[in-house]
């Protein structure tokens, strides 16, 4: 299976890395910067790994050609760019696989892309170090594919990444969903590690939080699971833990942020199916007021 991986930043430069290793055709499409960036390989380092690995990229002027799978690893923030980008890679034939959080973009590619969007979730905690190589911090690596794409699951199941198939992925996707955005709206809105926060007495606010987003799940249609939900509220209320949300942290670093596609489709959903959500659409104020007036 010929594979193009949208983006190689963190995300989908880590799982590049791997699918590379273990022998597969991977191309990256890519910024004019970042093949400049990448021209000289990709530089990964994971527990137990540190190499430089030489890859295959193009720009969109320079993509004539369609693909078997196209991996969309990119922010929300671009999905508009990379769908133009991406259009001459996508055939008859060709599978979209999409690992981004939230759920706008599914019905936005599904325009673009009619009957080749399939869904995807992928877990992993990598970022960018200051010459552009891939950090992946600890050794979660973890990609959700349907039940019924055996081809893309058997193309994706190399070792370091964990391959999971599943029956119902829109409902997987939701579940994902809420708590991306508890966990956004919970360190968005009292700025810290959940650990301090639940110090500082926010524990009922936390489980307020993440009822507030799976009530609008399960409106939908999509309940959240009990295991899923113990997850959730397990990670979010931990004494002592340092976790915090890629959200927070993207506003904390002055970085764009996926508020709008994470928390603002949310409650915009919520407002539809009459879901009460008075804290997530606070934390929503919150961002949009510190993207337009940021702190000097």
């Amino acid at each position: 299976m010929r594979i193009l991986i949208v983006g190689a930043g963190a995300t989908g430069g880590a799982f590049g890395a791997r699918l590379l290793a273990a022998g597969r055709d991977v191309t990256f499409l890519v910024r004019p910067g970042r093949a400049a960036q990448l021209r000289i390989g990709l530089h990964y380092v994971t527990p137990g790994i540190d190499e430089v690995r030489r890859l295959r990229t193009v720009t969109a002027d320079e993509l004539d050609e369609t693909f078997d799978l196209v991996i969309i690893a990119v922010k929300a923030n671009a999905l508009g760019a990379v769908i133009d980008d991406m259009r001459p890679a996508v055939g008859p034939s060709t599978v979209v696989l999409p690992i981004l959080n939230g759920m706008a973009h599914m019905d936005r590619l599904e325009r673009a892309f009619p009957g080749r969007v399939i869904g995807g979730i992928a877990r992993i905690v990598a970022t960018l170090d200051s010459s552009g190589g891939v950090r992946q911090l600890g050794e979660l690596a973890e990609i959700t594919v349907p039940a019924d794409q055996p081809g893309v699951a058997a193309a994706l199941d190399v070792p370091g990444i964990d391959l999971v198939t599943s029956d119902d992925i829109l409902r997987a996707q939701w579940a994902k969903w809420t708590f991306i955005a508890a966990a956004g709206t919970v360190c968005c809105l009292f700025r810290g590690p959940v650990g301090a926060i639940v110090e500082a007495g926010g524990r009922p606010h936390i489980e307020t939080i993440v009822a507030e987003t799976e009530a609008v799940a399960a409106a939908a249609g999509y309940r959240v699971d009990d295991d899923a939900h113990r997850r959730s509220l397990a990670t979010l209320t931990r004494e002592g833990s340092d976790f915090t949300s890629s959200l927070y942290r993207d506003l904390v670093d002055g970085h764009p942020t996926e508020g709008e596609h994470l928390l603002g489709d949310l409650v915009a959903r919520a407002a539809a199916l009459d879901v009460p959500t008075p804290l997530t659409a606070l934390a929503l104020v919150q961002l949009r007021t510190a993207t337009h007036h940021p702190n000097p």
